[in-house]
């Protein structure tokens, strides 16, 4: 027996997808699962976090921090991951890291970082470039092209 193996016992779990209030035949039926009378028998029953006009535990505790709306959140890529991923003469744009496997979601943008060497001739096409990795591209002989 191990934690991947362990299953709920056959029969214990129900379904949560049935119709309620459909007759006594649907196994649900008279009071539709709310019980007998109370608040949340009824109709209008308050909603999840209600205490009843006290000041509810999530009004109560401190906030702290801050997230800024208009911020924006970048990829960053090293020089070294493009030498290594890719050959000569090749263009690179945020299609071809996707496809690549270099990032999997571009957020709202990428930039291209100078950490590391390149040796390759590369057009390399991003939204931002470090002044390092811009040098360090065209030093190489390649091209560094904001979009």
């Amino acid at each position: 027996m191990e934690l991947s193996n362990l299953r709920p016992a056959k029969g214990s779990k129900h379904s949560d997808n049935f119709r309620r209030g459909r007759g006594h035949g649907s196994g649900n039926g008279k009071t539709a699962g709310k019980g007998h009378k109370g608040q949340k028998a009824r109709s209008g029953a308050p909603r999840v976090g209600f205490e009843g006009g006290q000041m509810p535990l999530y009004r109560r505790i401190p906030k702290r921090g801050f997230t800024c709306p208009s911020s924006k959140e970048i990829v960053g890529i090293n020089l070294n991951v493009l030498n290594d991923k890719f050959e000569e003469g090749a263009v690179i744009d945020v299609d071809t890291l996707i496809d690549c496997g270099i990032i999997k979601n571009p957020k709202d943008g990428v930039k291209i970082l100078g950490n590391g060497e390149i040796t390759k001739k590369l057009t390399v096409k991003a939204n931002a470039f470090s002044a390092s990795a811009k040098e360090k591209i065209e030093a190489a002989g390649g091209t560094a092209e904001v979009m």
